[in-house]
């Protein structure tokens, strides 16, 4: 009698619609106080319900959606904040978000995902599964389309301009600046079933395809550069390195090249003709070099050695702190961590999966266990998951493959 009363529980109730309305103005205060952003309105509510679809730029980009929309909206988020005790059960009773795990094929979140289009729920999801480091859309998985077309609701795309000037993921700053958010279009399910899988990607590629390599206003704060070394580890004169950050000003450590992040996000060196005018430019070229880059010619010396906290993340209940001082190894084919005098190896080959979460939060996925390293401020985990694919592509004949996790 119990199991039947758990399978006939309803994903969408109407006190999230009630919650989401009364929360609505509140929220909206704050994050239009954080950062200036000009949203669109959008009634869900009238030929809906629908799946909303939107380019991931800020930390705030749900609240964006959630104050251009009318009623409640199902969010497609990471197992992260279920894992987080009480606010994650706050959170369910609140908004019920769907759940998935980040990087794998999350067959129960698809099927959450129907259950909640079936009971008439607006479903939204960032199909970069990422926030952008560099302020261009990062790569969107082509599986988005099936699950639009089982889905069978109108696709709402909702663009996001500017977020990146006002608050770069790499940065726990906003700047004072201006950006939107609206939806630029919908695409009916008429429409799209008239088109091929790789037309409707195509159109939503295009729909959510950002770059801000290029000057779209000012974006002031004294603090500019800080922590842009989470998002760079590539020095164009020394190759990989250790950059830091302080101020408007980047640094290698090891050669000294510096450049200033301005107010326009242009990047000016200083006492040097500096390579890359934005950071996207210097990203595409730390990518391609990791693209050229032997990481099985690197297995002996690790490449890098950093102090970590390590947890375990135990999926939708908590997360249990295992070390507070580790020691983590970069190697070309594996990773190493060291807690007092136990060393735990992960081979690549063996790791299912290795993600960045947050601005440097990263999850190794090694068996049946979810390992969560969190470093200092400066912790680049960009680099681990950039060696992990690289690796991969290698083993697996690709040599030439160019995706490296975002």
């Amino acid at each position: 009698m119990k199991e039947e009363k758990k399978k006939n529980k309803r994903w969408v109730r109407r006190r999230h619609a009630i919650i989401t309305s009364l929360a609505r103005s509140s929220f909206a205060f704050v994050v239009k106080a954080k950062t200036h952003v000009k949203v669109q309105k959008f009634d869900t509510r009238k030929g809906g319900p629908y799946l909303i679809l939107y380019n991931h730029q800020t930390a705030f980009d749900q609240f964006f959606v959630g104050m251009a929309t009318k009623g409640a909206v199902y969010y497609v988020a990471t197992e992260d904040i279920f894992s987080m005790g009480f606010v994650s059960k706050l959170l369910k009773y609140a908004v019920n978000p769907i759940p998935i795990k980040k990087q794998t094929s999350d067959v129960k979140a698809i099927m959450t995902c129907l259950r909640v289009a079936k009971e008439g729920g607006t479903i939204c999801l960032a199909p970069e599964g990422n926030r952008t480091y560099s302020g261009r859309t990062e790569y969107i998985n082509p599986s988005i389309v099936p699950l639009a077309k089982k889905l069978g609701m109108p696709i709402a795309l909702f663009r996001i301009e500017d977020g990146y000037g006002v608050q770069p993921r790499w940065s726990d700053k906003f700047r004072k600046g201006k950006m939107r958010a609206y939806v630029s279009r919908v695409i009916q399910p008429n429409e799209y079933s008239q088109m091929s899988n790789d037309e409707l990607y195509k159109a939503i590629c295009d729909e959510l395809h950002v770059d801000e390599a290029r000057v779209t206003g000012t974006f002031k704060h004294r603090n500019k550069a800080q922590y842009l070394e989470r998002a760079l580890y590539v020095c164009p004169k020394c190759g990989l390195s250790d950059l830091y950050s302080h101020k408007d000003e980047i640094k290698c450590q090891r050669c000294g090249l510096r450049a200033t992040y301005t107010d326009t996000k242009q990047l000016i060196g200083k006492d040097c003709d500096f390579p890359f005018e934005f950071v996207r430019d210097w990203y595409d070229y730390q990518t391609d070099y990791i693209n050229s880059f032997d990481p099985l010619s690197h297995t002996e010396i690790p490449l890098y050695t950093e102090e970590v906290d390590l947890s375990e993340v135990i999926p939708y209940k908590k997360k249990k702190s295992i070390c507070k001082k580790s020691e983590i190894a970069l190697y070309g084919n594996r990773i190493t961590i060291k807690t007092g005098k136990e060393i735990m190896e992960i081979p690549f080959e063996q790791a299912s999966a290795i993600t960045v979460l947050g601005r440097n939060k990263l999850n190794i996925y090694f068996g049946d266990k979810i390992y969560q390293i969190k470093g200092d401020k400066r912790f680049n985990a960009l680099k681990y998951v950039h060696l992990y694919h690289r690796h991969k592509n290698i083993t697996k004949g690709d040599e030439n493959g160019k995706f490296l996790g975002l």
